[in-house]
């Protein structure tokens, strides 16, 4: 399968596939995928040693989308010192004290790492518009009732997002955001499998169909957030998520082949005189 391509505005997502047409079988595209994060794992590795950019993953979309399972398996073969995980629930009391972008920059991955963010800051311009009453709890000033949270309001959250995205590009961080694109048949079908299975119950909740009963207008939130804020230093890509398997392969290839488009990405020389004295290095340690 070719790499996602990057979103350019203005999309509908109606218009986008949840399913990937492929005559590859579920053991093949693990074989490709398993071939693919080999050399990932690697690239990583010289991203570690270069040490003058970070990578930020950001994963968004629906309940049931497959994000957990595909950082398991994409990121299987990084180094474990080079790649940090961060899931982001619902705002703590503490963190409810600062703006809201305070907790993703205290999460951000520093140079020579990946970092993955499990749901985003896109939260705030997801969850928050679909339940504007959780905006209320920010104790924002000038935001004293759900009237005052109009569509300037949000339009000033995606300038803020964009500039915030803006300032992590321009110090070094290369950003990709992949939007897991879910059917609401598929959604179904995998909640189904969340009560069917007794070892997958834990993964249940009741509030799971409450948000699914709000599907069309998440779907609105997601295309307007996606249009608002793919820019070239911090694009969107859509990728279709009914197949798990494709969806983990897509990502990884997009994001090796994007990374192998900075060829000043390569360990560092060594100096001189560490590199004319290596063969007395050698004889040092074997002589001992």
């Amino acid at each position: 399968m070719n790499p996602l391509q990057k979103v350019s505005p203005t999309i509908q997502l109606k218009d986008y596939p949840t399913t990937v047409e492929t005559t590859a079988d579920k053991k093949e595209l693990e074989k490709s995928l398993k071939d693919v994060r080999k050399q990932l794992g690697k690239l990583q590795d010289r991203l570690y040693a270069h040490g003058k950019y970070s990578v930020l993953i950001c994963l968004q979309g629906m309940d049931t989308a497959g994000k957990d399972s595909l950082i398991r398996e994409v990121f299987k073969d990084f180094n474990a010192r080079g790649v940090v995980v961060h899931s982001f629930k619902v705002p703590t009391d503490i963190e409810l004290k600062h703006d809201y972008l305070w907790r993703h920059y205290l999460a951000l991955p520093a140079r020579g790492k990946f970092g993955v963010f499990n749901r985003t800051h896109y939260e705030n311009v997801l969850v928050t518009r679909v339940h504007p009453e959780y905006i209320l709890g920010e104790h924002l000033p000038h935001i004293n009732s759900l009237e005052d949270i109009d569509e300037a309001f949000w339009a000033q959250r995606f300038d803020q997002i964009n500039n915030f995205e803006q300032h992590l590009a321009q110090n070094g961080t290369l950003i990709f955001k992949f939007f897991l694109h879910l059917s609401k048949d598929e959604q179904k079908n995998r909640l189904l499998r969340r009560l069917n299975k007794k070892e997958k119950n834990w993964k249940f909740s009741a509030g799971d169909l409450k948000e699914r009963k709000l599907w069309d207008r998440y779907q609105e939130c997601y295309q307007d957030a996606i249009n608002n804020t793919s820019k070239p230093h911090a694009p969107w890509y859509i990728v279709p998520a009914d197949s798990k398997p494709a969806a983990r392969l897509l990502v990884a290839q997009t994001l090796l082949e994007s990374l192998q488009g900075y060829p000043d990405i390569k360990e560092p020389e060594l100096d001189l005189e560490t590199k004319s004295n290596i063969e007395l290095y050698k004889q040092q340690l074997q002589n001992e």
